[in-house]
């Protein structure tokens, strides 16, 4: 066997490994970051926030055998915004296939799948029964489907500047990305 057929075969059975390792050590970084933060605040916790900090730490170990590929993402947006276009391409890029619907009642899907009125975009998403509020980052959702947390989706509010569909050169906005559930409980899920 050529030397180059064998160094190519190694490399594409150690990628999936070596990205799994990666996403893991990402992902205890992030939470623990997080956890931090909270914890870390001068303002005192209520039961419900605690309940879903613990929800949120508790989640499911990173799938090793969980293939995120070719993820379907129902994308619902203003047919005016022209930002939104940006965002879907972002997941095209990182592999979601995605159905774009064309709404001239936005409002009324955020209502629908009780998107909190503080955690409100451009455009809502819908990713394997999770909701994806506004400009949130591919990676943000791919951790989301692997670790399969419990809650009802993740947000990032208004339009920061820098983030994906909303890149402006090199002005960057530092902005967090939200996870909520059902009850408009709030921790954060990443930042940046």
């Amino acid at each position: 066997m050529p030397y180059k057929q064998f160094i190519y075969r190694w490399q594409k059975r150690l990628r999936p490994i070596v990205l799994r390792i990666v996403a893991r050590v990402v992902v205890t970084i992030c939470l623990t970051a997080a956890v931090l933060s909270i914890l870390g605040s001068n303002a005192p916790m209520s039961h419900a926030q605690t309940v879903f900090l613990t929800s949120v730490v508790n989640t499911q170990a990173v799938s090793t055998t969980g293939d995120i590929q070719n993820q379907r993402a129902s994308v619902y947006r203003s047919p005016d915004c022209t930002c939104c276009g940006g965002w879907i391409d972002h997941l095209k890029a990182h592999g979601f296939k995605i159905k774009d619907f064309r709404t001239p009642d936005i409002e009324a899907i955020k209502q629908k799948y009780n998107v909190p009125n503080n955690l409100t975009s451009c455009h809502t998403a819908i990713v394997n029964g999770y909701v994806i509020e506004g400009h949130v980052p591919a990676q943000d959702i791919k951790r989301l489907l692997q670790e399969k947390p419990n809650v009802l989706g993740l947000s990032v509010p208004q339009m920061p500047v820098g983030t994906p569909g909303m890149e402006m050169g090199n002005q960057k906005d530092p902005f967090s990305v939200f996870a909520f559930d059902n009850k408009s409980r709030v921790a954060v899920f990443n930042e940046y």
